[in-house]
């Protein structure tokens, strides 16, 4: 994936606060929806009154799960102001605005206090950051010591991505830069995030798929002038989709939980 740092994160940013993606991804940004979003908060060892960040917190199903369902505050942090303004107006209907707030904010520069938050929270978007080592830096610092940081994200195998799924349209573009799962680790334990679990779910990613071709299929028959509007190519997604399909198949792309506790002395100097 070619392009600047700003640039690849005005891409995604945009990507994901467009119409299109809303159309082929549903409420739930990331592979695995909610489920997988409650068991990554069990993993956590979120309680009542816990303080949370969610970083890259797109359209806040997240951060409103959360909040209602473990009692939480959070702070979510996006980069794309529609996609904020679509937050803060859905989750001010659901009645948790005491509960939950929205940063406009880069991960690498996280608009929220040092070490006072329990959690940190980012979902299939760490693979995005262009300054990983700085992002993780960041998690470390807005963390009190013994604070966790929980990542579910895309992985890929060692020798990386074949080709044609690093020049794909903004949906793949934005998996470009995946990593290695011991990459991330490593990433995060030069930190002072010690790595404390690891789980694959790489069948979260085929489930994905299928949903999105399965929604691409139905908006075609009932709704084609919505794909249009939206401009959306669904052939050219499909043949995407079904590249990233046999990427997974073939073990070359994966989806993985982590988890990684704040060491009581961080690795992290501001």
């Amino acid at each position: 994936m070619t392009g600047t740092p700003a640039e690849i994160k005005a891409c995604c940013a945009a990507s994901y606060g467009s119409d299109a993606v809303a159309l082929l991804l549903g409420e739930s940004y990331h592979p695995g929806g909610l489920s997988l979003t409650r068991r990554l908060a069990e993993r956590l060892r979120l309680r009542s009154g816990h303080r949370v960040v969610d970083v890259a917190a797109g359209p806040g199903a997240t951060a409103r799960l959360l909040a209602a369902d473990y009692d939480v505050t959070v702070d979510g942090v996006d980069l794309g102001e529609e996609g904020i303004a679509r937050a803060r107006a859905a989750t001010e209907q659901a009645g948790l605005a005491a509960q939950v707030r929205f940063h406009l904010g880069d991960a690498e520069r996280i608009p929220l206090p040092d070490g006072g938050f329990d959690a940190v929270v980012c979902e299939c978007a760490f693979c995005t950051f262009p300054d990983k080592a700085m992002a993780a830096a960041e998690f470390a610092r807005v963390l009190r010591p013994g604070g966790r940081v929980g990542i579910t994200d895309v992985t890929i195998a060692g020798h990386g991505l074949p080709q044609e799924l690093t020049t794909l349209t903004a949906w793949v573009a934005c998996i470009a830069d995946a990593r290695p799962l011991d990459e991330y680790v490593a990433l995060l334990e030069a930190a002072g995030l010690r790595a404390v679990h690891t789980e694959h779910h790489d069948e979260a990613l085929i489930r994905m798929i299928d949903e999105i071709e399965a929604r691409l299929r139905l908006l075609r028959m009932t709704a084609p002038r919505r794909l249009a509007d939206a401009g959306v190519d669904v052939d050219a997604v499909l043949r995407h989709t079904t590249l990233a399909r046999e990427a997974v198949t073939d073990g070359v792309l994966g989806y993985a939980l982590l988890i990684a506790e704040k060491q009581l002395v961080s690795a992290y100097t501001s």
